[in-house]
């Protein structure tokens, strides 16, 4: 906990990274209680369509008369739920991928290895949109497509930590006194792992957010009247000179919670880094 507690200091000593946490946690706190502010996301009103910014709508409205700010905060939601679905699913089959291989080698990892290579080789936009054209467009289809994407990455991290504390001495120790393989795996091994997995939680949740919105521009995301950046950019550019802000605003939010989520990773990894290197982190991967 406290160790928890100094990172998060130290973060927030950081004004690129204070800023970019700060963002975030209004985009989530805006995204999960949406539903109780005042906003009609799908409500139409084609007397009121394509209309400039005033009291009434802030940022104007689209083609068919919805309020363009309602639906960018709910769009927030749409991409936050397909982030987190995202890193879900990729962790919760790298992470094992990782660990197996680098705990036993030999033909196992070589095996999990060559899976892993096979995932990186295919582009992950044409992985996603053939996955989609399988299951549908859907939110679920959406965040397993982009989470399938992100296993490899997750894969081959946690097997450069495992490779790297193996022998350690604590491991050694702990299979002396008779721990299981899967209690040295997740016990012992995966604490001391979490440091380079968590700034790559961090990292992916940008990459499926972006990926989330580049499919959604391409027309196979979720399905509307959904709200979702990518689909108001879709459309958005087509209004361009009756309504500047259609595809504007959701650009700019866009392209800030990306940002605000690669500084975030990057300060992180550097802060988690530090702390290693000084010592800071104990074998039983909490921090003192």
């Amino acid at each position: 906990m406290r160790g928890t507690l100094s990172v998060l200091a130290r973060l927030m000593s950081r004004p690129g990274s204070a800023l970019a946490l700060l963002f975030l946690v209004v985009l989530v706190l805006a995204a999960a209680f949406a539903d109780f502010l005042p906003l009609a996301p799908y409500k139409q009103s084609l007397l009121d369509s394509l209309l400039g910014q005033s009291q009434k709508y802030w940022f104007g409205t689209d083609e068919l008369g919805r309020d363009i700010l309602s639906r960018v905060v709910y769009g927030a939601r749409t991409s936050l739920l397909t982030a987190a679905g995202a890193v879900a699913v990729a962790a919760a089959f790298g992470i094992p991928i990782g660990l197996v291989g680098g705990f036993f080698g030999g033909w196992r990892d070589a095996a999990l290895m060559r899976l892993v290579d096979v995932l990186l080789a295919l582009p992950a936009i044409l992985f996603a949109m053939a996955l989609i054209a399988v299951l549908g467009r859907s939110q679920v289809a959406a965040f397993v497509a982009v989470g399938i994407t992100g296993i490899p990455t997750f894969a081959r991290i946690v097997r450069a930590q495992t490779l790297a504390l193996r022998k350690r001495d604590f491991v050694t120790a702990v299979e002396s006194f008779g721990g299981s393989s899967g209690y040295s795996m997740f016990r012992t091994i995966l604490p001391n792992a979490w440091s380079p997995i968590l700034v790559q939680v961090v990292v992916l949740c940008s990459v499926a957010i972006l990926l989330e919105a580049a499919l959604a521009f391409l027309g196979v995301g979720v399905a509307p009247p959904t709200p979702s950046w990518g689909e108001m950019l879709r459309t958005g550019k087509s209004y361009l000179h009756e309504a500047p802000t259609y595809a504007l605003l959701p650009g700019i939010v866009l392209t800030l919670t990306i940002l605000a989520f690669d500084t975030l990773g990057r300060a992180l990894g550097t802060i988690l880094e530090d702390r290693h290197d000084r010592g800071l982190v104990s074998p039983g991967g909490a921090t003192p």
